[in-house]
């Protein structure tokens, strides 16, 4: 096997490792909504497993995502100690596992523990996948992309095949599956490292041999500026990403009134809406290679500001347009920071960046369920949709303190 053909095969596990670690981690949030006893579509053969309602379900996924956050510090430290590879693979299998081990769970409590532990290792994927993808390369806006469409891929198919797998078997079956499937592409990456002979320096921390650290060049007072910019946006953001991807079933459930009669159809909705906004991420991702980050940073969060704030009481048809749009532009917003910390970190301390990066996302991360609970149970979803114009609107101000000059890429001279 050549070292470029091995290269595109490690992309490829890279990128199915982002589409489970975003699938896997949001399969409760329709199986909360699935077993809920305020359920607004009928789902074949479903009753409500502990007579408990949405909000009421909800709050046993916090400490899995507060985990999801918290141990990717330790995940990233790991990986620049031991191997990067090596982490990916136990992402792969540990996640999975502990997927699976949820569908034995005979109480709430007894769930959230199984979420906890798919927290704990799906914790391992951004810090550690993300700095592999970026490892070498000066243009970094079209890999970080095209990986972040497989994450957003797996927020796609979250509902709609834990929705479909749930009529057909029921809810447990729905963490059981798909956590059999991320055990196995484990193993087979595991074959893979070692037929292809990947080495732990192969993403060891620093500049491999021969190859050049392409961070940019700033003085500490820059760096300082930006990174707050970065960590700032991305903690709002994050709140703003996990509240649409997590609550858009609950949202078609009440929102789409005539289009959406039964839980597959809901799933089909939600997947085609998903589906649709993750080629944004390619379009952010080919912009911000070209053009000043700050500008495209800003018609971003300047487009959540507005789609957010005409979803506030829509319903039916023009609800799920809206819901698209609104979805493009959040999900428009993931590449941006990575692609900065990735221009600017150097390669010996990249993860660590990564790692604290996605250690303040996922914090927010887990406060957005108990915050949807709050909002939901007192003003519905014309509360929450106003929460996210006004927090969109701090990342829009934010991102105008952005500087322009100093984050072009390096243009290598033609040879």
């Amino acid at each position: 096997m050549t070292s470029e053909t091995g290269k595109k095969i490690d992309f490829a596990f890279l990128n199915a490792g982002h589409f489970f670690d975003h699938f896997l981690i949001l399969i409760f949030a329709t199986v909360a909504m699935a077993i809920a006893t305020d359920r607004e579509v009928f789902i074949t053969g479903m009753t409500s497993e502990w007579g408990m309602s949405y909000a009421q379900l909800i709050p046993f996924s916090v400490a899995g995502f507060t985990a999801f956050g918290l141990c990717s510090l330790p995940a990233a430290w790991l990986a620049d100690k031991w191997s990067r590879p090596g982490m990916i693979a136990v992402f792969f299998i540990g996640m999975g596992s502990a997927t699976m081990v949820s569908a034995f769970a005979t109480s709430p409590w007894h769930l959230g523990a199984g979420i906890f532990l798919i927290g704990v290792f799906g914790a391992i994927y951004h810090p550690v996948g993300i700095a592999m993808v970026v490892q070498g390369r000066n243009k970094t806006g079209i890999p970080i992309a095209m990986n972040g469409v497989f994450g957003n891929l797996g927020v796609a198919t979250a509902p709609l095949a834990t929705l479909l797998i749930i009529e057909q078997w029921g809810w447990r079956e729905a963490f059981l599956l798909p956590g059999a499937l991320c055990v196995l592409t484990g193993i087979a990456y595991l074959g893979f490292l070692r037929i292809a002979q990947i080495r732990t320096d192969t993403y060891a921390v620093g500049s491999p041999k021969g190859s050049k650290d392409n961070a940019l060049t700033l003085d500490r007072k820059m760096l300082i500026r930006i990174f707050s910019i970065i960590f700032f946006t991305a903690a709002v953001g994050s709140f703003i990403f996990q509240s649409t991807t997590f609550a858009l079933p609950k949202i078609f459930d009440e929102r789409l009134a005539g289009f959406a009669a039964s839980g597959k159809e809901v799933g089909w909705w939600a997947f085609m809406v998903f589906s649709i906004a993750s080629v944004a991420q390619l379009v952010v991702g080919y912009l911000v290679d070209r053009h000043a980050v700050r500008w495209v940073f800003a018609a971003v969060a300047g487009g959540q500001v507005v789609m957010f704030a005409i979803m506030l009481n829509l319903t039916g048809m023009p609800a799920l347009i809206v819901g698209v749009a609104f979805m493009l532009v959040v999900f428009g917003q993931i590449p941006i920071n990575d692609v900065l910390i990735g221009r600017i970190a150097k390669s010996e301390w990249r993860s660590r960046a990564y790692s604290a990066r996605y250690i303040i996302s996922f914090a927010v991360m887990a406060t957005t369920v108990p915050a949807i609970s709050a909002l939901h149970g007192n003003g519905g979803f014309y509360a929450l949709f106003a929460v996210m114009a006004i927090l969109a609107g701090l990342i829009f101000c934010a991102v105008l303190f952005l500087p322009v000059a100093q984050l072009k890429l390096k243009v290598e001279p033609a040879v």
